[in-house]
């Protein structure tokens, strides 16, 4: 790790303007009306591309709780994974990532399928699912979450919200830049840099890439991580637009599962202690990704957006998992000898996806109509071919080198040789979706606007099995309906109220290569949108509902399937405020209260765990709240930066069927930045402040992910 680390911070260091960091210089059109929260604070926002699915609306006037995190945000707090970005909106929870090599979360109480990463958007198109790793935040411009019902317009979402990144596109006729490093604790050291090049009036290239290494806490973990992720942009005369993006990333890790809770005791290990094998290797996860996007407006009202991306990724290497089965687990019985499994992973995913849109407004007989006509086309392949050797029954009374012990409160890492993962899956799963959607915005008063819209989407699911030679096909398609309602009350108040149904293919089959039944929701929210201190501050706050058939759950005793757990139902509340208050000083501050629950009454076939209806969703808080508070100010004229935020996460279910919840906790973070020299500042930031032991998420009473304690950064930026 060591020879690692030297060679990646010297890459680093020679390359700085040639590789990444956060780009702070912005400026054109502000062609996509990102947000008023943003506007607001003096920040420009600009992509030169129009945003897709949006259509010429202000975040005032869509019946969707909206919610922007943008990069000067992302710098502050120097939050360098999309799952840490996301703590910042308390309708996010954090779920299982895999040991750490995917992105997951849940927005609204509703997760998704817990065998793949939480899909999301980029730049409009499809591109959180596949096996690629964490997503680091360098190249990216802001975070929308966009909660609610919007599935009738986006398709293949879950009913909770979907997360959409834009990324840094290319300025046309500009040339700019910003590059940087730090290093921090468990001595990791980061470089990134934004480079912004007009090579000619009409053509621009925009260089964003990252390189990154060092320790974790986590005993004998160590990771290593790089991206680039350019962005070309020519202008072809003032009204057509062409954007070409790659993405090419690659991390390399060990899997970490996280520590054992025996009996309710989160202190039966340290957090620090990691209970794998550090023989076993690093896990690889890679993605390359290209888009290609063409805006054309054909007029002062009218425009066209086309796009096409196709991104391949790729997951493996070996891993030595505790065993979660009662009839196998040592720990059970003695307190301290943990029996594992041998695993193999392959996982392959590639996603095509092709869209287009018409965005453009009417009028008929005094109303005023705001459309968007559009029809995408998805296709994914994801393989698995996953392998692992469980420890015998207890009953057979086996040897520890048999069941592949190692002891949680003295472990000896390399002790016995690890045995050889036998085939457990091997499986193609082939969805093609084809979707059209239709939405017309309606001004029927001054203050009155309706929308109306919905979604015709037509599926087909293959799934090939290698290992039984079972092929399963199942079609089915539908259509979603959306409405809404939008009231200008005044200037400072506006109501709003929406209701959606969604319908999303449910990939994958059951351990006996059934598919299953597609997921339904149906979607209702009702919120005000305010306006304050002249719009300085804005905020929304939302009472909503939400209700989904068809849910699923991984399956415990045969990992990469799923069961079907039936219905769920999450409904709560939420409050986001986001601008300046008197003083100049920044506020971010986000609640949410949801109450996510199964429906219906399962009996899991393998382990006899029930689930009842009233039981609440793993990983999923009650309560959530983040507040954050930021100043700038001089320093012998020198511009300068301080601020503070506070995190709360409630009492979750830690696992499915039990009576296992993680304990709630309260993190504190603190950031400043200061100019030394005209372009070049200095900044440092502190997580978790006070050290607080807490746990991000949890899969079982065995498989608990600890957070990281206190963790300090001190780093340059620099810019031209």
């Amino acid at each position: 790790m060591i020879a690692r680390l030297s060679v990646s911070t010297a890459l680093a260091t020679a390359s700085l303007v040639l590789l990444p960091a956060q780009a702070l210089a912005q400026s054109g059109d502000d062609l996509d009306q990102a947000s008023d929260a943003a506007s607001a604070r003096g920040t420009i926002i600009v992509s030169g591309v129009r945003q897709a699915y949006r259509g010429n609306f202000a975040i005032s006037e869509i019946p969707q709780s909206i919610d922007v995190i943008d990069a000067e945000t992302l710098e502050d707090n120097n939050l360098i994974r999309l799952n840490d970005a996301l703590d910042l909106n308390a309708s996010v929870a954090r779920q299982n990532t895999l040991g750490g090599l995917w992105d997951a979360f849940a927005i609204r109480g509703f997760a998704g399928d817990e065998n793949l990463p939480t899909g999301y958007l980029v730049n409009g198109f499809n591109g959180g699912r596949g096996f690629g790793g964490e997503r680091d935040t360098a190249g990216i411009e802001r975070i929308e979450v966009l909660k609610g019902p919007a599935a009738a317009l986006l398709g293949r979402g879950e009913p909770g919200g979907t997360v959409n990144i834009v990324t840094k596109q290319a300025q046309i006729g500009q040339t700019f830049g910003t590059f940087g490093s730090q290093i921090g604790s468990f001595d990791k050291a980061r470089s990134e840099a934004d480079i912004n090049l007009a090579v000619t009036d009409g053509l621009s290239a925009r260089l964003v890439g990252y390189i990154e290494g060092g320790d974790t806490f986590r005993d004998t973990v160590d990771e290593f991580r790089w991206g680039f992720l350019p962005s070309i942009g020519l202008a072809l005369g003032a009204n057509t637009r062409i954007t070409y993006d790659l993405e090419k990333t690659r991390v390399e890790t060990p899997f970490d599962r996280g520590i054992v809770v025996l009996d309710g005791n989160f202190k039966t290990v340290p957090r620090s202690r990691y209970l794998g094998a550090p023989g076993d290797g690093d896990h690889i996860a890679r993605a390359e990704g290209h888009s290609l996007r063409i805006q054309h407006d054909l007029d002062d009202r009218w425009s066209v957006l086309l796009g096409a991306s196709i991104r391949d990724t790729l997951l493996t290497g070996l891993s030595s998992d505790a065993d979660l089965s009662g009839s196998r687990q040592s720990l059970f019985r003695d307190g301290r000898s943990l029996a594992r499994e041998r695993r193999s992973r392959l996982y392959d995913s590639e996603q095509t996806v092709v869209r287009g849109e018409l965005t453009g407004e009417f009028m008929t007989g005094g109303l005023r109509h705001r459309v968007l006509l559009g029809a995408d086309h998805d296709s994914f392949d994801n393989y698995q071919q996953f392998g692992r050797t469980r420890p015998p029954a207890l009953s057979t009374n086996p040897s520890e080198e048999a069941a592949y012990v190692i002891d949680i409160l003295d472990p000896v890492y390399g002790r016995f040789d690890p045995p050889i993962p036998r085939p457990n899956n091997d499986r193609l799963d082939r969805q093609t979706s084809s979707g059209i959607f239709v939405q017309d915005q309606i001004e029927l008063t001054d203050r009155l606007q309706v929308r109306l819209g919905a979604r015709y989407d037509d599926f087909t699911l293959r799934t090939e099995n290698y290992i039984t030679d079972v092929n399963s096909e199942r079609k089915d398609d539908r259509i979603s309906p959306q409405f809404g309602i939008v009231y200008e009350v005044a200037a400072a108040l506006t109501l709003y109220a929406a209701y959606s149904e969604g319908f999303r293919a449910n990939i994958g089959t059951d351990v006996n290569g059934v598919i299953f039944e597609p997921e339904i929701s149906k979607s209702m929210e009702t919120g005000a949108k305010v306006s304050l201190l002249q719009g300085a501050l804005t905020g929304t706050f939302t009472v909503y509902q939400l209700e989904k058939d068809n849910v699923l759950a991984s399956d415990i005793n045969n990992p990469g399937f799923s069961v079907a757990i039936g219905k769920a139902r999450s409904r709560g509340v939420e409050v986001d405020m986001n601008g300046k208050l008197p003083g100049k000083v920044d506020l971010l501050l986000s609640y949410a209260y949801v109450d996510a629950e199964s429906r219906s009454s399962v009996l899991d076939p393998n382990f006899s765990f029930e689930i009842k209806p009233g039981d609440p969703l793993i990983n999923i808080p009650d309560h959530t709240f983040n507040a954050q508070l930021s100043k700038t100010f001089s320093v012998a004229g020198r511009q300068a930066k301080l601020g503070g935020g506070v995190q709360y996460v409630g009492e979750r279910l830690g696992a499915t069927g039990t009576e296992f919840y993680l304990p709630d906790h309260t993190l504190v973070r603190a950031f400043g930045e200061i100019e030394v020299v005209d372009n070049v500042s200095l900044f440092g930031t502190v997580s978790n402040l006070f050290d607080a032991a807490w746990y991000a998420n949890s899969y079982s009473q065995l498989w608990v992910q600890p957070g990281a304690p206190r963790t300090a950064t001190i780093g340059f930026r620099a810019g031209f």
